[in-house]
């Protein structure tokens, strides 16, 4: 499809959110705001007002992942900003919040190193495609490694039990996603 529309359309609002989100939630998760929520202790979730607010701000933003691709298909709205930023604004998200995570000692960084590789190999697999004038459009596994990381860091966010058994899942996932999309893309790796 070709780009088409105005840049400074709605889906690439959302995708631009998340890119100024991303810092909120660092800073909310490193603030040491350790002010217990009393009303959520009471059910037995042991959560900090920063924990509470660093998780608000990262599912919102996580959500306008699905809101912008949803409104871009719907109204056929394409653009090379959008091309660029939606992928890049994901990976700004998930990278600031496992940064902050392994600050935090609740998340090894060996993982981070994994999942962040993984970006890095699929990036570049995909500019050698576009280099030679071939999309490598987002697969299933993609799509099941970024709600897996979702999860994941929601739950690591919230200090909720069974986060680091989620974080192993989509790590998991991320390096079986990286793998099929080296398979896929092999010939490009292979030229002389």
């Amino acid at each position: 499809m070709a780009p088409s529309g105005n840049a400074l359309n709605l889906p690439n609002l959302l995708s631009l959110s998340r890119v100024f989100l991303a810092p909120l939630v660092m800073v909310f998760l490193t603030m040491k705001i350790n002010v217990q929520v009393a009303s959520l202790d009471a059910l037995g979730v042991d959560v900090s007002y920063g924990d509470l607010l660093a998780g608000i701000v990262f599912i919102a933003a996580a959500l306008t992942d699905t809101a912008d691709g949803y409104i871009a298909r719907k109204k056929g709205i394409v653009t090379n900003l959008g091309k660029f930023i939606d992928p890049l604004a994901d990976k700004i998200l998930v990278t600031a919040a496992l940064v902050a995570l392994v600050e935090l000692q609740r998340l090894p960084s060996w993982i981070v190193v994994v999942i962040v590789s993984r970006e890095f190999i699929v990036t570049g697999l995909r500019m050698l495609a576009a280099a030679e004038g071939v999309v490598i459009a987002a697969s299933g596994g993609g799509k099941a490694k970024t709600v897996s990381q979702i999860i994941a860091i929601s739950l690591m966010i919230f200090n909720l039990p069974g986060g680091l058994a989620a974080m192993w899942i989509a790590m998991i996932l991320t390096v079986w996603s990286g793998m099929d999309y080296l398979v896929k893309g092999k010939e490009f790796l292979i030229r002389a």
